[in-house]
């Protein structure tokens, strides 16, 4: 029997993916459930298992932008497995055992143009005024498309001579794509602003100090900043719900949830996910989520749906050492703060100069639904409720709170 693999609806509103790699060899014998292929659509990168044993044949390439529902290969289902062929649960038993370090892939190999446009690509091309001969071509055979012309960017003078030296080009995935598109439309479609402020981390290092051990013996999970500053935040957007809000057409949208996207770095870049419902998390459960949601991203393992939606976005850039930034609205949310590192600053505490753990951090809003004084006021009552966390997060009940 010949099974028919079609591309399964990776989530609401995507009807377009595009095949990243083959895990396989067209005519390999597969196993059910065996990952043969990554696909990448506007949101994420997806993997997708085999239906069925047997042995395969793809119907389309790497690069290939393929429709959900279409068929990208066929498994025959009636081949026995070869013999010598290890199955996958086998494979994973033996690489327990050794893991042997693969050698480094070579970089991949320019394909240069030949010349040839599609007539889509050659109308694109004769607008911008530039040669096809200088395009890149990612199509079959070198073979200019409609991406490569639309992405083609007029030269501002000479290239680079680049004789001699190395050049690697490789096709930027569709997410990259989308998130390049979705980076430029917040900055041309909103009214962005950012406002900064410091935060004395002290109080924080003191009851992580005293409580973490405690805290991950009873709980399994660290007490983090993340903890604290996701519940400062809800507190934050409770006082100001402006911040917590999106414009839908003429209409301003203001959600009594709070949904909180953080942004963590996984293997395929950026990846968004969503703590859901925050407003009713504890230390221990913002805690468990992140830590969750953060093994996810970087195993690739994170879903669509686990990325969808969020009113307000973390963004944390200290742990890779900035000191200050100037953080980019997810769309359509209108505000996002900015975590940065923090380093030990000579701050004046009741007329004499101390040193302190301090943190810079960013609100970055959109000025066409948040003003001034919401924007200010917000940040504001971040600082002070990471500045007083036992009052103002704990309800002065330090054990109950951590659950302890």
């Amino acid at each position: 029997m010949i099974l028919e693999m079609k591309v399964p609806s990776p989530g609401e509103s995507i009807t377009e993916v595009e095949i990243a790699e083959w895990l396989v060899e067209d005519g390999d014998y597969v196993e059910k459930d065996q990952t043969i292929a990554e696909v990448d659509s506007d949101k994420a990168t997806l993997e997708l298992p085999a239906e069925e044993s047997g042995t395969i044949t793809l119907k389309a390439e790497v690069g290939d932008a393929v429709d959900v529902g279409q068929v990208v290969c066929l498994i025959d289902t009636s081949a026995e497995r070869p013999e010598g062929v290890v199955s996958e649960t086998k494979k994973a038993e033996a690489s327990v055992a050794t893991s042997p370090v693969e050698a480094p892939a070579e970089p991949q190999k320019s394909t240069y143009a030949t010349g040839t446009a599609s007539p889509a690509a050659k109308k694109v091309l004769a607008e911008k005024g530039i040669d096809p001969s200088q395009v890149n071509g990612t199509g079959k055979d070198g073979r200019i498309t409609k991406d490569d012309a639309v992405n083609a960017v007029p030269s501002m003078g000479e290239q680079v001579n680049v004789e001699g030296r190395g050049v690697t080009r490789s096709k930027l995935s569709m997410l990259r794509r989308k998130v390049a598109e979705r980076l430029v439309s917040a900055k041309n479609e909103t009214a962005m602003l950012t406002t900064f402020n410091e935060v004395d981390m002290s109080p924080i290092f003191e009851l992580r100090k005293k409580y973490k051990e405690t805290f991950k013996e009873k709980h399994g999970v660290s007490l983090g900043f993340m903890s604290f500053f996701t519940l400062a935040i809800v507190r934050a957007l409770k006082l100001f719900p402006a911040v917590n809000s999106m414009i839908d057409g003429k209409e301003m949208v203001t959600y009594e949830f709070c949904d909180i996207s953080i942004a963590v770095s996984g293997p395929k870049g950026l990846m968004v996910p969503v703590i859901r419902n925050a407003e009713n998390l504890s230390f221990k459960g913002v805690e468990s989520e992140v830590k969750r949601l953060a093994i996810r991203a970087r195993e690739g393992q994170i879903t669509v749906d686990e990325m969808a939606g969020g009113t307000f976005t973390i963004s944390n850039g200290g742990v890779f050492g900035s000191m200050l930034s100037t953080p980019i609205i997810n769309p359509p949310q209108s505000g996002i703060l900015g975590m940065h590192n923090i380093v030990e600053r000579p701050v004046a505490i009741e007329g004499k100069v101390e040193i302190r753990p301090i943190m810079f951090v960013a609100l970055s809003y959109d000025h066409r639904i948040i003003d001034g004084r919401e924007s200010v006021g917000f940040l504001v009552a971040v600082k002070e409720a990471l500045e007083n966390p036992v009052e103002l997060l704990m309800n002065d009940d330090i054990e109950k709170s951590l659950e302890l």
